[in-house]
């Protein structure tokens, strides 16, 4: 066994010697340091000294009497409680982190070796420097999200920074959410808390930790693509107000202003007082009892989140996806909105949609 082996328990504080003793240790019931020396062909003390050390480490545990026995634990358990153990440390080590890069930061600042604005080059950096960027976030994250992308569509961490408290506000480009299973997975992190817009339109990619760190990628050729970390100065000042514009004439994911939420039975047609042309469960994509197909007077949830996704630039395909209707039904309904708010197009619904204060 190699401290290099995939199987190697070297991660866990556990040394190579150490690691021989215990796997031969499991593979018998119980052994005095003296009969598995003998087994290992090692002297006993160098054995005895392994069973005390991983003794501590909750690997082994000494049977009662006067002969000094041990017996192995559980791996599921112990090795797990190892793993929970160094996963503490680790975070703690990452908070340590945190605090010196702060002061390495500022020191440079203040010495006027340090630079506001750093060059990445290549996509591996700047892929490495978002993941950091979401690690080391404390209370707010921004993002301007559209492809094409560096690294894998799903994001591993943001469910786990938002389990920790932090703000996410993220504004996409409509194309974003055209790759396959973006809407679901945008939908799941709305749900644990993202606030999530859509900005046709949007020109660029960018990601600001706690409004002192930004990273911007200077293009969109991810093969050749270059951008820029900037730390704490009148540019990032700008890129943060770039962002709060943004923000205002993005148009939510949902009511509420930032969630992808889909139609409540509560609050169909029938509870707005003005029931309407029935679907048939046929035209549904998911088979859902039939809500009103005509928007009359106040309209329904359903009715509210079509025409934000209209306005959002969102294809056919990509809103019947999200509302859980086939695009035929998808179309008769925009066509029946468009009617009730007497626009001929996207645009002009929108306008409608947002001076009946729905958007």
């Amino acid at each position: 066994m190699t401290e290099d082996s995939p199987t190697s328990l070297a991660a866990l504080g556990v040394d190579t010697f150490d690691e021989r003793v215990y796997r031969a240790l499991l593979a018998c019931a119980d052994a005095t340091p003296a009969a598995l020396a003998q087994q290992l062909g090692e002297a006993e003390a160098k054995v005895d000294r392994a069973f005390t050390r991983l003794r501590a480490l909750g690997l082994v545990t000494r049977m009662s009497g006067r002969r000094r026995r041990y017996t192995a634990v559980d791996p599921e358990a112990a090795v797990d409680a190892l793993v929970r153990e160094r996963s503490t440390e680790l975070e703690q080590a990452r908070a340590s982190v945190l605090a010196l890069a702060s002061v390495f930061h500022t020191t440079r600042r203040q010495a006027g070796g340090g630079s506001t604005v750093e060059l990445l080059n290549g996509p591996q950096e700047q892929g490495r420097w978002f993941v950091r960027l979401q690690h080391q976030v404390q209370t707010e994250m921004m993002v301007l999200d559209r492809p094409p992308y560096v690294l894998a569509a799903v994001n591993p961490v943001e469910p786990m920074r938002l389990a920790s408290g932090v703000t996410w506000r993220a504004i996409y480009a409509p194309e974003a959410l055209e790759v396959p299973g973006a809407l679901d997975e945008v939908s799941d992190l709305t749900s644990r808390g993202e606030q999530g817009r859509v900005l046709p339109g949007l020109p660029m990619k960018l990601a600001i930790a706690d409004r002192r760190i930004a990273l911007m990628p200077l293009s969109l050729d991810v093969e050749h693509a270059q951008g820029l970390l900037i730390r704490e100065s009148t540019l990032l000042d700008a890129l943060i107000e770039l962002f709060e514009v943004y923000w205002r004439r993005a148009v939510p994911l949902g009511p509420g202003g930032g969630t992808m939420a889909t139609t409540a039975s509560g609050a169909g047609s029938g509870a707005a007082g003005a029931p309407g042309a029935a679907l048939t469960d046929e035209d549904r994509a998911d088979g859902r009892p039939p809500a009103s197909d005509v928007p009359q007077g106040v309209p329904d949830a359903e009715d509210l989140q079509l025409a934000r996704l209209l306005v959002a630039g969102l294809t056919d395909s990509a809103i019947a996806r999200q509302l859980g209707l086939s695009t035929r039904t998808m179309r008769r309904r925009t066509r029946r909105l468009f009617d009730h708010l007497g626009a001929t197009n996207r645009f002009q619904a929108g306008v409608q949609a947002a001076r009946r204060g729905w958007l």
